[in-house]
């Protein structure tokens, strides 16, 4: 057995250093002072947010972009709340170009559906998508517009924060979060990027239609962004590429009870399985492998041979937690709760795994199948 947690430890190891290296090697990008020239069209699907729309709405409002080249598209996936009322209250007082449509359900992926259906009348050049509890920074489009210029990319995978409260169960999804945000800039770093998040993610509209958008995965709910992503990459990866600017950063908001926290997390993981990235599931399997061996020595074997293997994880996962925690400006989130969550993540983990593969999951009022 010790042999196997060597060997397990020793991969797991070799992965983080990698994307560590290759997270301090993507270069971080400001935007300059430029023509201000590409126009974006910005997909919001949206269902029951009465509660977070009124700040999505106030940070569209201090956005600094010229409003006659961007156009904000918002879907209405059947809310049965005052989404829609929100929305349109603001209509009247603002210049922004602001749109609000009815989803056209043709698929098993609601937000598929919604993104294609606001594609299908989109007037812009960009496709920019982002979700209903998210806040935009007032750079957000100047950032995008100056890298745009200046790398000429057909798709760009952009950076996302939270924005939580001092209490373990929204500290704990920030540090899980963020080890995705490593994970994704570290990969991007390395050259073999296989991550990206639909909240903050933006491509070309005529490359989405030429590329037949989610054609070939519409009967899998989830995966809107990491399965397009796939598609992008295999047509030609090197403009596929990470905007690590902090004027980029898309915030958002963590769930509100460990219930809904299983069910995000199981709807993330129902991805993996479906993904055409044999790179990825290795992946997969060898978190699953580290995390599984750290409850293993915990439950079967000795408790000190536990503490070993769980400071010996910590350890390693430092190397690509501690620029990430920088770069996102989250060091309180770290120095608080980053050894309690360490210690909850193994057996976290191992239930939404569970859970992914022998239960539905549901989100958003909906009940879902992997």
């Amino acid at each position: 057995m010790i042999w196997l947690l060597f060997l397990v430890f020793l991969s797991y190891t070799i992965l983080i250093v990698i994307l560590a290296i290759g997270f301090i090697k993507s270069e971080e990008f400001t935007a300059k002072k430029s023509e201000l020239k590409t126009t974006f069209s910005v997909i919001i699907p949206f269902r029951n947010e009465a509660k977070n729309l009124p700040f999505l709405l106030k940070s569209i409002e201090e956005i600094k972009y010229p409003i006659e080249l961007v156009e904000f598209l918002f879907v209405n996936d059947d809310s049965s709340d005052n989404s829609v009322k929100i929305i349109t209250k603001t209509l009247p007082n603002t210049k922004t170009n602001i749109q609000i449509l009815t989803n056209k359900r043709v698929s098993n992926s609601p937000k598929k559906d919604a993104i294609t259906t606001a594609i299908s009348i989109a007037k812009n050049e960009w496709i920019l998508t982002t979700d209903a509890d998210c806040i935009l920074s007032e750079n957000w489009l100047k950032s995008f517009a100056s890298f745009i210029q200046k790398k000429a990319p057909k798709m760009i995978v952009a950076p996302v924060n939270y924005q939580v409260k001092n209490t373990f169960l929204e500290q704990f999804q920030v540090l899980d979060f963020l080890s995705m945000q490593g994970t994704t800039i570290g990969s991007f770093g390395s050259n073999f990027p296989f991550l990206c998040n639909g909240a903050n993610l933006g491509y070309k509209k005529k490359e989405f239609i030429k590329l037949h958008g989610f054609d070939g995965n519409n009967n899998i709910a989830s995966g809107d962004d990491i399965f397009l992503f796939e598609k992008f990459l295999k047509a030609d990866k090197k403009n596929v590429i990470y905007l690590k600017s902090k004027e980029a950063i898309v915030t958002t908001f963590p769930v509100k009870n460990w219930t809904d926290l299983v069910n995000q997390r199981t709807r993330w993981v129902a991805k993996t399985g479906n993904s055409s990235s044999m790179f990825m599931k290795l992946i997969g399997v060898l978190v699953l492998l580290t995390n599984f061996s750290v409850v293993y020595t915990l439950c079967i074997e000795s408790l000190a041979l536990f503490l070993v293997v769980f400071i010996l994880k910590m350890s390693i996962d430092l190397l690509l937690f501690w620029p990430t925690i920088i770069f996102f400006n989250q060091k309180d989130s770290f120095y608080k709760w980053f050894a309690p969550a360490s210690f909850l993540y193994p057996f976290f983990s191992l239930i939404v795994l569970f859970k992914s593969l022998f239960f539905r999951y549901k989100w958003k009022g909906r009940s879902f199948k992997k």
